[in-house]
């Protein structure tokens, strides 16, 4: 029913992994030329909290070279040049990323680009999350922490706590059974803190393709599921909670707000419009059928959900896009008048499967005002044969609709730009409010999914593979995009506290990391 979907799949690319491979050594230098300084803040305990991008997780692991490269380790070595302490990091085991639980693997290797595709190194795991750590850590970057878990006790204890209460990568170095985040970093007395967090409280929802609930109104965090979005009132608590603790003993500190989730290529890289023209047969049977329930739908007062859809003319030099077919749960469900409408002509069990596949049906849209974001994780299912469907009426994306959960539909983005937004007014406030240097990673990440950011001869955009700033996972920073980050950070903090760090160079950092390292 459909011509040759070798564009779902990424091409062949040749590029330079990384720029060099030795370790990256302090600039002496500062932003001013003047002698480094740190300007009012004390450097000498520093401590970060936050989740997997305070973590160093990237290609969908989190793994040694990763964390050496976090953003917050960055600022650590800036930090060693105007008197900054020891950095402690709890470590993995090794390269390969992933956990073991009782010996069981619970989380599979980090991703690397093989010249066509993301696909895992080889290896199985090493870290064994049973295998506690011992001693206090200032890297206490938790992956898949929401700001709410940097409350809860026992959140690293893996028996007796409900189910998405315990964190296996917390559980490795939490101080106790029932220990809380936040007291793990505030028994070190720190100086000076970094808190990036709230990205989970909304990412989630959104990788998921909005399966989670909005909780918003619902301030009670104990009964929300993995994929809900957090209340922004509870947000609002939980963020004055973190931030009244960290600065009780007078630190200073850098809190930076929280990204759209659309400025990154998990969202960004599949197309909505990605099926090529169809056999002029099929083209001609859909049409048919989706202008028959769009006529429908306006002779009942309704929006209009399908668009013409367009033929292969037969001319290789031509490029035809046709939107997918994807199901949209806030639509009106108009199964059962469409299996009246269509029994006369089909027959009773054909209307019927057809009103249950097309009753919430719709094209996808790329307009601005109503744009849809198809999943990165979606990609390898267009265009594919859905299993027990009858053909012709069963190839996904075009005659069988996309589930919800490949999808976030303009409605789910919505709610999740709103609560964004909340998360980011009570930040800011409170950045005014407690004199905290502010990094407004919002803006830094529109303006990468944009034109990008330059450094040292680097430009580093959030193009899926070959832009620099995004790791194999679509979601979380490659090394050289933490790089960029950690520039963010040390610019406000010049900004708030007078000193003069000087950015460091993307040239110095990875756009990939190899199979092996």
């Amino acid at each position: 029913m459909i011509k040759n979907f070798k564009w779902l799949f990424l091409v062949s690319l040749t590029f330079i992994a990384c720029n060099n491979d030795d370790e990256v050594t302090a600039v002496p230098n500062s932003s001013d030329g003047l002698p480094l300084t740190a300007g009012s803040a004390n450097f000498s305990k520093f401590v970060s909290l936050g989740n997997s991008l305070t973590a160093g997780y990237s290609d969908n692991a989190l793994f040694i070279e990763g964390q050496k490269g976090s953003y917050t380790n960055i600022l650590a070595q800036q930090f060693a040049q105007v008197g900054g302490g020891e950095f402690k990091i709890p470590y993995m085991n090794d390269n390969i990323g992933g956990l073991l639980f009782g010996g069981t693997q619970i989380q599979g290797p980090r991703l690397y680009f093989n010249g066509a595709a993301p696909v895992p190194v080889a290896g199985t795991p090493s870290t064994e999350v049973t295998n506690k750590l011992t001693g206090s850590f200032n890297n206490l970057g938790v992956p898949g922490a929401k700001s709410y878990h940097l409350l809860a006790a026992g959140y690293g204890n893996p028996a007796g706590v409900p189910l998405g209460q315990a964190n296996p990568y917390y559980v490795r170095f939490s101080s106790s059974a029932t220990s809380k985040i936040i007291d793990d970093a505030t028994a070190q007395n720190p100086t000076f803190f970094s808190l990036w967090i709230g990205n989970n409280d909304v990412l989630g929802y959104a990788t998921s393709g909005g399966t989670g609930v909005n909780q918003t109104g619902n301030p009670n965090v104990a009964a929300y599921g993995a994929n809900d979005i957090t209340d922004p009132t509870a947000f609002a608590g939980v963020y004055n909670t973190l931030v009244t603790n960290l600065t009780a003993n007078g630190a200073k500190g850098v809190v930076a707000n929280i990204p759209y989730v659309t400025s990154v290529p998990f969202f960004t890289t599949v197309p909505t419009n990605p099926i090529p023209g169809l056999p002029a047969a099929s083209a001609g049977q859909l049409n048919a059928l989706f202008g028959g329930i769009n006529s429908a739908l306006t002779g009942a007062g309704l929006p209009t959900r399908f668009v013409t859809l367009v033929a292969d003319d037969g001319n290789a030099a031509t490029v035809e896009a046709n939107p997918l077919l994807i199901r949209d749960e806030s639509l009106i469900n108009i199964s059962t008048q469409i299996t009246a409408a269509l029994t006369p002509t089909v027959g009773p069990t054909t209307a019927a499967y057809l009103g249950s596949i097309y009753g919430q049906a719709r094209h996808a849209s790329n307009a601005v005002a109503t744009k849809d974001y198809v999943l990165l994780t979606a990609r390898g299912i267009i265009g594919t044969t859905q299993t027990g469907a009858p053909s012709p009426f069963n190839t996904i994306g075009v005659s069988y609709p996309m589930q919800d959960n490949a999808i976030l539909t303009a409605t789910e983005t919505a709610e999740v730009k709103t609560a964004t937004d909340a998360y980011n007014a009570t930040i800011a406030a409170l950045a005014t409010s407690k004199g905290l240097a502010f990094v407004d990673a919002n803006a830094a990440l529109v303006q990468v999914a944009g034109s990008g950011i330059s450094n040292g001869g680097f430009t580093v955009t959030s193009a899926f593979v070959t832009g620099g700033g995004f790791s194999l996972d679509g979601v979380h920073p490659s090394p050289r995009g933490y790089a960029l980050i950690a520039n963010k950070f040390l610019q406000a903090i010049n900004l708030k506290y007078g000193s003069n760090f000087k950015d460091v160079d993307f040239g110095d950092y990875r756009i990939l990391f190899p199979s092996v390292l």
